[in-house]
């Protein structure tokens, strides 16, 4: 027995209790309290339509549920015909004329913000299921409801798509409406924060004609992104799509996500939208079927309102969206609340208060408002194929992107525009078509078909397979390194990036963007080489140079003078004789040391110890000298031909440098050749023919060029040639892409990866190049062979010296003290 009716009993003591049963239906419709609410929708619209008739189901599930609530919501419907206005004036209405307890809507955002600002004012809750703008916050206005997400709470799935994918750059296409307008923000802090840059965004305004539409979309296509994000109801989103497909934009190489505004509303059974969508991609919040939501879909196809007195719009849609659940859910979590404010009593009870305490299992899920609004749940990510859509993954704050089944891939393979499975933007690669040098970039067609190979291609292949996320690309050949830089230079979207031989240079980096250098390189010259005559009647003085001459000879006669010295105060006869005398022989005896041929006997202790160092010294030098002369006679010297830039400016001679390359320029502006000078050369052939017909039959003098390239020229034509220089220091060479790409970080990683795995890059570099091709170029050390020179010696030299100076010093204090 309730409390009612111990309570009837009370005050009728004297009726019989079967009669207390009879009379307690009555007793219940007596004691019922009306409450009216409000609901301001756009019921011409197929959202608007379907909310009502939601909200009528919901009003009538509610109460068949809970016949003896105390308590009952008198619906009360206006249509604000989509216009924000009239929005406005129907809540107006219904709170000064219906003195409505509570407003259901309105639908838009833009309208919401007017209704809340007087609902506000005039103390009445706003419960709004679809006004889901970030720029409506309840905790700033604790009378707005949301019984729905925040549109912000699908940024971090978006971006962790983004993410997922590896796109550095996203454009973002949002209708200019709060609604729309609301989440940029929001959206743009998310991109940022997985590294994804918006290099601009597009805003279209919702009275924009097709035509209006076309033209934006044209513009995106002269830009190089091809990622797109489109924030947008499904009114406006269906006829945007249909755009889309007019200008070319839904096929291979593009790619698209929808926000849940349009995800909600797309409909698989609305065959006439999903056309122009294929290949998108669209988060939405997940709702998990149950029984209860199963009979409502059920319900919602075959019941027949019109029999269950259940008052509806005309207007029906094929099937229920997110939108109705949560239309659904309002009405019961409304009904709740008044239920609880009213029947224990809580006259001053906040019907807000009331509201956010209530907590049950909707049909879109668990319903908890505490917080004013839905908290964020599990985001489920489609993939709109054919006239269906698929569940490629889920998304969580907890786990992030995943899959059900605990697949290693965050998310299943999509169907992208154009039914194709390589994902989007599909990377246009520039690969210069080369004359000669091949060995770094080759382009072949075969059969049609274009193959791209090459030392730079390899390394390029590698840094792909290293980067953190996958990349659909193709190379596109080109016939010069000009059609390759310009394009990227001024950022179309006809590159991606520059794959070749690239040279870092200062004036480059004002219109490219350089990845790290994957090969050293500097500046030098390739001369030929000339015989020397080696049998000339002076060929016994090239084994030291002019200064170790001059150096020992003074030497000779600094031992010779100080022996001289040290032996005629020690009174020994053969050091004694007239001043020509003793001159002749301090001559004789320094130089016949050189070929130990002395004869003298020593009696100083002090020449006796200078003598065995300078042997010493003598019998290093002879040697190095026999050896030096020995390998001059016997082995053919080859010598430069030219050593000097000043000698072939100074004759106004040729010289070469490679087709297209910037080294030109260094030759006019650093090096100071006049132009006339100058002849352009494209392959190591005819390099070599240059070089061997000579300044006076049409050749050259010298070839400029960069180290690798004269090093692949050296490994073929071995003998003749030699290196000059270097004469210009450059930054290496590398890949370029166009200013500001969010690519280039990624690619440089990657590029380092690749290069300190030292197997996997000395293994291209020997799949290439001969291993005579080094990082520093060894042919130079021919130039480097002018003879030994003092400083081979200059030790020998020093203890020599000081071994002299003190025997000398030694010996005069001695004199000068016994006198």
């Amino acid at each position: 027995m309730t409390m009612s009716m111990l309570n009837l009993q009370k005050y009728f003591p004297s009726l019989p209790f079967y009669l207390i049963l009879c009379l307690w239906p009555l007793h219940l419709m007596a004691r019922e309290v009306t409450i009216p609410i409000g609901v301001v929708l756009d019921l011409n619209s197929p959202i608007g339509s379907m909310a009502n008739s939601c909200i009528w189901m919901a009003h009538h599930d509610f109460y068949k549920q809970h016949p003896r609530f105390q308590t009952r919501l008198d619906l009360r419907t206006r249509n604000s015909g989509g216009d924000t206005v009239k929005a406005a004036y129907a809540a107006f209405d219904l709170i000064t004329k219906e003195k409505v307890k509570a407003i259901i809507g309105p639908q838009k955002s833009e309208q919401a913000r007017h209704v809340i600002n007087l609902g506000r004012e005039l103390g009445i809750p706003i419960i709004s299921f679809s006004a889901t703008s970030p720029s409506l916050s309840p905790a700033h206005t604790p009378i707005f409801i949301r019984m729905a997400q925040n549109d912000s709470s699908q940024v971090k799935a978006i971006a962790a798509i983004v993410e997922a994918y590896g796109w550095r750059e996203v454009v973002l296409i949002y209708e200019n409406t709060e609604y729309g307008n609301g989440l940029v923000p929001h959206l743009i802090d998310a991109l940022d924060a997985v590294d994804t840059k918006v290099p601009y965004r597009s805003v279209i305004d919702p009275i924009f004609e097709e035509s209006h539409i076309l033209e934006e979309l044209e513009n995106l296509k002269e830009n190089s992104t091809r990622i797109f994000i489109v924030h947008m109801t499904g009114e406006h989103g269906s006829r945007f799509f249909s755009a889309v497909e007019k200008a070319g934009m839904m096929s291979e190489g593009y790619g698209w996500i929808v926000t849940e505004g349009l995800s909600v509303e797309l409909d698989p059974s609305a065959l006439e939208r999903m056309d122009n969508m294929q290949g998108v991609l669209g988060v939405r919040t997940i709702v998990r079927n149950n029984e209860k939501l199963d009979d409502f879909k059920k319900r919602w196809k075959t019941l027949s309102f019109m029999e269950n007195n259940i008052k509806y719009h005309a207007y029906r849609t094929h099937t229920i969206t997110l939108f109705g659940l949560w239309a659904y859910d309002t009405v019961w979590a409304l009904a709740m609340a008044v239920e609880n404010a009213t029947n224990y009593g809580k006259q001053s009870a906040s019907l807000v208060n009331a509201i956010l305490a209530t907590k049950f299992q909707g049909l879109s899920g668990y319903v908890d408002l505490k917080g004013g609004q839905l908290e964020s749940s599990v985001v489920e990510v489609f993939n709109v194929i054919g006239h269906k859509e698929r569940i490629i993954g889920y998304w969580s704050p907890k786990r992030g992107l995943f899959q059900d089944d605990q697949e290693k891939q965050k998310v299943r393979q999509p169907v992208w525009p154009g039914y194709t499975m390589d994902q989007p933007p599909k990377l246009r690669f520039g690969v210069p078509v080369r004359k000669g040098f091949t060995e770094f970039v080759k382009v072949e067609t075969i059969f049609n078909t274009t193959k791209v190979s090459g030392f730079v291609v390899d390394v390029f292949l590698e840094v792909l397979k290293a980067l953190p996320f996958s990349v659909s690309y193709e190379f596109v050949p080109l016939e010069n390194y000009g059609a390759l830089a310009g394009p990227i230079a001024n950022n179309k979207s006809m590159f991606d990036a520059g794959v070749g031989d690239i040279t870092i240079v200062y004036d480059r980096t004002n219109y490219l963007n350089f990845t790290l250098p994957y090969l050293e390189s500097v500046v030098s010259m390739v001369v030929s080489m000339k015989h020397d005559e080696k049998r000339n009647m002076w060929v016994f003085l090239k084994p030291l140079s002019w200064g170790l001459w001059l150096t020992t000879g003074a030497a000779l006669v600094l031992i010779g003078f100080v022996v001289w010295f040290l032996e005629h105060r020690s009174n020994n006869t053969a050091f004694r004789g007239t001043p020509k005398q003793q001159l002749g022989i301090v001559f004789w005896f320094s130089f016949s040391t050189l070929v130990f041929a002395h004869r003298e006997r020593l009696v100083s202790n002090w020449s006796r110890g200078l003598l065995i160092i300078w042997i010493f010294v003598v019998l290093i030098i002879t040697q190095s000298y026999t050896a030096s002369l020995t390998s001059m006679l016997t082995i053919e010297s080859l010598q430069p031909e030219f050593i000097d830039i000043k000698e072939i400016k100074r004759n106004n001679y040729f010289v070469g440098y490679q087709n297209q390359s910037f080294v030109k320029t260094i030759l006019i502006n650093e090096l100071g050749f006049n132009e006339s000078q100058l002849k352009a050369y494209n392959t190591p052939e005819e390099y070599h023919e240059a070089l061997s017909k000579g300044t006076n039959n049409g050749g050259v003098a010298a070839i400029f060029d960069e180290s690798p390239y004269i090093n692949v020229f050296l490994s073929k034509y071995d003998t003749g040639y030699a290196t000059v220089g270097p004469f210009y220091k450059t930054n290496g060479l590398a890949f370029a892409f166009p200013p500001q790409s969010p690519l280039v970080p990624y690619f440089s990683r990657a590029l380092l990866n690749v290069i300190e795995d030292k197997d996997k890059f000395e293994g291209i570099k020997n799949k290439y190049f001969s291993t005579r091709i080094v990082s520093k170029d060894q042919s130079t050390s021919i130039l480097d062979s002018q003879g030994l020179t003092v400083n081979s010696f200059a030790g020998l030299f020093i203890i020599t010296t000081i071994a002299s100076f003190v025997s000398f010093t030694f010996y005069v204090f001695t004199f000068l003290y016994s006198q």
